[in-house]
C-alpha cells in the first residue's frame, strides 16, 4: 500500500464512528421521545395545574413559558446562523457562541415545567387533532433535544449534522408552541 492510499482508507473508519454515534444519539432520542409518549399515555392524569401569582391560570403561564422559550429559540436559530456565517456582514462577534449556549439551556429551563405539568397533569391526549399532533410533537422536541445533546459530545461529525439536529429541535419547539400558546391566545386573548 501506498502513502496516497492511506488516508483514503482512513476515511471510512473515521465515517464509520462518526455514522455509528450519529445511531445512538438518535437511537437515544428515539428512546426518550417514545419513553415520554408511554409515560403520558399510561400516566393517570392528576389535572393539577402549575401556576405563579399574576398569571389568571395554569395555560397562561404554560402559555407565556413556551412564548419566551421559543423567543429564545429564534435567537438561538439566529446566533447559529451567524456562527456558520449564512448572514451577511462577516465574523460572527466573540460573544455570540456563548450567547447560543446559554440561550438554549434558558429555553430548555423554560420549557421544563410546561412539559411536566403537560405529563403529569394531562398526559398524552389525542381527543381531536391539534390535541393528538402537540402531544407527539412534544414528546418528538424532547427526543431531538437528548440527539442534539448526545450529539455535541461526540467527535468527528461532519460539518451538516449539528445544524439539522438543532433545526429539528427549532422545529419540535416551534410546532408545540403552534399548537399550544398560539391556540390559547387565539382563544382566550393575549393574557396573563
Amino acid at each position: 500500500m501506498s502513502d496516497a492510499e492511506a488516508p483514503t482508507a482512513a476515511v471510512p473508519a473515521r465515517s464509520s464512528g462518526s455514522a455509528i454515534a450519529v445511531l445512538i444519539a438518535v437511537a437515544l432520542g428515539a428512546l426518550t421521545a417514545v419513553g415520554l409518549g408511554v409515560f403520558g399515555k399510561v400516566h393517570e392524569p392528576q389535572f393539577f395545574s402549575i401556576n405563579l401569582a399574576g398569571f389568571s391560570s395554569g395555560l397562561a403561564v404554560k402559555s407565556w413559558l413556551a412564548t419566551f422559550a421559543v423567543v429564545l429559540a429564534l435567537f438561538q436559530l439566529a446566533s447559529a446562523f451567524a456562527m456558520y456565517r449564512l448572514i451577511p456582514g462577516g465574523k460572527a462577534p466573540s460573544w455570540i457562541g456563548t450567547a447560543h449556549v446559554w440561550s438554549g439551556r434558558l429555553a430548555v429551563l423554560a420549557s421544563v415545567p410546561v412539559a411536566v405539568h403537560c405529563l403529569y397533569a394531562l398526559g398524552f391526549q389525542s381527543y381531536d387533532n391539534r390535541v393528538l399532533f402537540h402531544s407527539l410533537f412534544g414528546c418528538f422536541f424532547y427526543g431531538a433535544f437528548a440527539t442534539k445533546m448526545v450529539l455535541l459530545t461526540s467527535k468527528g461529525l461532519r460539518g451538516w449534522v449539528i445544524p439539522i439536529a438543532g433545526g429539528l429541535v427549532f422545529f419540535g419547539l416551534v410546532y408545540v408552541w403552534l399548537t399550544s400558546a398560539l391556540w390559547f391566545f387565539q382563544t382566550n386573548g393575549v393574557t396573563f
